[in-house]
């Protein structure tokens, strides 16, 4: 069993043995916070699928309307005007076979890969190294695409990727303990809104089945699953 310290206890004794609603649970996680940075609020979402079968699979991606608050580091693999567009954009580095070449060789000194379609071929060689860090650009999640500025544009902006695990649940960033919580709630909405709007047709019974928030190194809230959504009945 782990052990938790004096301040996560503590923190802990606030939460009571119930599901509370989005609002309630947005205060009460950035009161418990116990890490002494600006720490993140997390949400984690049981779904209802079984990722074992494609038809069932979740994945993709949101802009969040307040952000993370984490400026990510972009980069573009891309040659000609379609790089000159992503430093324009603001992309942290743009490139082709030397970045394929510098990656290979163990840097790894971004957050989010880009990639227009015409570099997949020459990308595809690091998809064992990127693959399993989660960096492959992929044109699911909008990070394979001709409009660079965009996809750019909309990952400073706050874009976020989601994606079931193998058990079929789902974590997110959707802020920092220092955002207001009306700043805060809205990012929750947004994230479970687009979840509902993105069920997969072969999902049986109930598709929410469980969502948590939580702090960095702070303890988890329950939130009702039935009335998480933003939109109004």
């Amino acid at each position: 069993m782990p052990k938790f310290g004096k301040k996560y206890q503590e923190a802990a004794k606030l939460i009571e043995d119930k599901v509370y609603d989005a609002d309630e649970a947005v205060e009460l996680a950035k009161k418990t916070s116990t890490a002494k940075f600006d720490a993140t609020v997390e949400v984690a979402v049981k779904l209802g699928v079984d990722p074992k079968h494609a038809d069932q699979q979740v994945r993709g991606a949101v802009v969040l309307p307040h952000g993370t608050g984490k400026t990510k580091r972009v980069l573009v693999f891309a040659k000609g005007e379609k790089a000159k567009e992503a430093e324009t954009a603001g992309a942290d580095f743009v490139g082709a076979e030397e970045l394929v070449q510098k990656i290979q060789g163990g840097w790894a000194d971004f957050d989010v890969a880009v990639a227009t379609p015409d570099m997949m071929g020459t990308v595809g060689r690091l998809g064992k190294i990127l693959g399993p860090k989660g960096l492959m650009p992929n044109p699911k999640v909008g990070t394979v695409t001709l409009d660079v500025a965009r996809a750019i544009n909309e990952i400073k902006a706050g874009k976020i990727e989601y994606r079931t695990d193998k058990a079929g649940n789902i974590h997110a960033p959707i802020g920092k303990v220092s955002f207001d919580s009306e700043k805060l709630l809205a990012n929750f909405h947004t994230l479970i809104d687009t979840l509902n709007k993105v069920k997969p047709s072969a999902a049986k019974g109930q598709y929410m089945r469980a969502i948590t928030v939580s702090t960095t190194m702070g303890p988890g809230i329950k939130v009702n699953p039935l009335k998480a959504s933003g939109k109004k009945d």
